[in-house]
């Protein structure tokens, strides 16, 4: 599906679309921007909060089934993770033996990984003035988690992408 989607377009993986753009000013008539939208706007109002996340990747020996399940979500404040994702269920393994990884929620700093947004008053104050600057910029289109500093469940990122295709073309 994505390779029909994207046909011949070229792919650029491993590429900070900053330093890229610097070089390629003029790629694009739009641009499809889901990275952090403050780090667009160079923190011109300070950064947003985000949530992080780290991996604690298993081997268990033995056991061909962990989980039963590729991700199981765990909201009890007695368990230090908040989900195990067993690798095998997403391509069918058959291997003796399983690999799962907990992810953990971690505060998020300046040069880690952010993957949430940090809903609270502060934060919704903030966002609306980079949204005010974004809502300027008829050559970009902000997406994802980060760049609409929203949380999304997949089903609602795939139907914010579809919505923004259908406007767009």
């Amino acid at each position: 599906m994505v390779q029909e989607m994207l046909g011949d377009t070229e792919v650029l993986l491993n590429t900070d679309y900053f330093e890229f753009i610097k070089g390629h000013a003029g790629i694009a008539k739009k641009t499809i921007y889901t990275g952090n939208i403050d780090a667009f706007f160079d923190f011109c109002y300070g950064p947003l909060a985000y949530r992080s996340v780290r991996f604690e990747t298993e081997r268990i020996d033995d056991c061909d089934n962990y989980q039963g399940n590729a991700v199981v979500n765990y909201t009890s404040h007695e368990q230090p993770y908040t989900r195990i994702i067993e690798h095998k269920h997403f391509n069918f393994g058959k291997q003796p033996f399983t690999i799962i990884s907990r992810e953990y929620s971690a505060e998020w700093k300046p040069g880690m990984e952010p993957y949430y947004p940090v809903n609270d008053a502060a934060n919704a104050e903030l966002y609306a003035k980079y949204k005010a600057l974004a809502d300027q910029r008829d050559d970009v289109i902000f997406g994802g988690r980060l760049g609409a500093y929203k949380y999304y469940d997949m089903d609602k990122v795939i139907a914010e992408a579809l919505n923004f295709a259908a406007q767009e073309l």
